[in-house]
């Protein structure tokens, strides 16, 4: 009887093979690099966010109580001092010089300006509604600017702005970082922000996130 060969047919003893154990073990590798990137960008941002919101409540806490850093003793919001009358009384260039002037130490004015400075540095610390934390801060920020405008060389006055940058100078970066912060979901993380998330009201509203 002919012998016929089966060229599939496995001669019983093979080497031990180690590539998929070496593609499974560069798989796991990969994910756990991609995780720990992720987590070190949360944490990051989670940083950032903090120490955001410490800049906008001490401005807040400085402004009320004269802490005698930025608000001179005496002058604080508790003692009957405007937080807004002695920055938008010097404005002295841009185009609502003059409207910044009228604002200058009116009661709504202080009460807004205030409250936005508690209520951004509030939601940026606890890591909730940062949504709506960036719009606010981002139009504080561009309100600022404008009182500022780093785009003029000179002031009204004929003397030098001083300005060093004719766009980006630091009240865009804190708009860019409150917009940042809202959009990469900073909240989750070192926060309340995944507890608010599941609130009844924030789910049916997300712009409240």
């Amino acid at each position: 009887m002919a012998m016929h060969e089966h060229p599939h047919r496995s001669s019983g003893f093979h080497l031990p093979s180690f590539r998929r154990n070496r593609n499974a073990s560069a798989s796991e590798s990969s994910v756990s690099a991609l995780s720990d990137t992720h987590t070190a960008q949360a944490y990051v941002l989670a940083s950032l966010r903090l120490l955001t919101g410490f800049v906008f409540l001490w401005a807040f806490l400085d402004k009320t109580f004269r802490f005698g850093y930025a608000t001179s003793s005496g002058k604080g919001w508790v003692d009957g001092g405007s937080p807004t009358k002695g920055f938008l009384s010097g404005v002295a260039a841009g185009p609502m010089e003059s409207i910044f002037h009228d604002w200058a130490g009116a009661g709504w004015a202080d009460w807004l300006f205030m409250l936005g400075l508690l209520g951004i540095g509030v939601a940026l610390i606890v890591g909730v509604a940062l949504r709506f934390a960036a719009l606010a801060g981002t139009v504080m920020m561009a309100l600022m600017w404008v009182a500022e405008w780093p785009p003029a060389h000179h002031l009204s006055d004929g003397s030098p702005s001083m300005s060093t940058n004719p766009f980006a100078e630091y009240h865009v970066v804190y708009a860019v970082v409150l917009i940042t912060l809202a959009a990469t979901s900073a909240g989750n993380t070192l926060s309340l922000g995944r507890l608010w998330a599941r609130l009844p009201l924030v789910r049916r509203g997300p712009w409240l996130r």
